[in-house]
């Protein structure tokens, strides 16, 4: 019996019928390692690691990436877009109205009631988009003091 392997990035990129190019490879990790970045941060994230890279590369980049489904992209109302790496599940998310950050928030257990709407209007219904919000914990504890 052996024993399954994780794909390597390339490996993945190729699966999705993309191009490997060192940039693609970066930013998809890049994606992965950070918290829900927006395009300046993961554009910074890549020339830390590939050196120089446009602006408008990374948005290439990040729409192929999000177009294969390798990366998700969510816009919480008011802020820019964000990226993440997690994929293929339909979680949710939280967002504090303070400073931002935003957090995972798993759907609700038990049955599956963010995937069923009091009406479907005749839609073939995929995906649940639910934005929770609130304060974090820093800026809770900010506002009390």
């Amino acid at each position: 019996m052996t024993a399954s392997r994780t794909p390597t990035t390339a490996e993945e990129l190729r699966g999705a019928g993309l191009r490997v190019t060192a940039a693609r490879v970066a930013l998809l990790e890049t994606v992965r390692d950070g918290d829900h970045l927006g395009v300046e941060a993961l554009a910074s994230g890549v020339r830390d690691r590939v050196g120089h890279i446009s602006l408008q590369a990374v948005y290439e980049a990040l729409h192929a990436l999000t177009a294969a489904g390798l990366v998700r992209r969510i816009e919480p109302a008011g802020s820019s877009a964000r990226f993440e790496g997690r994929v293929g599940d339909n979680h949710h998310h939280i967002v504090c109205r303070s400073c931002g950050v935003v957090a995972d928030v798993d759907c609700a257990v038990g049955e599956v009631p963010c995937l069923t709407a009091s009406e479907s209007h005749g839609f073939s219904i995929e995906e649940a988009e639910v934005i929770y919000w609130g304060l974090c914990p820093e800026c809770s504890t900010t506002r009390s003091s």
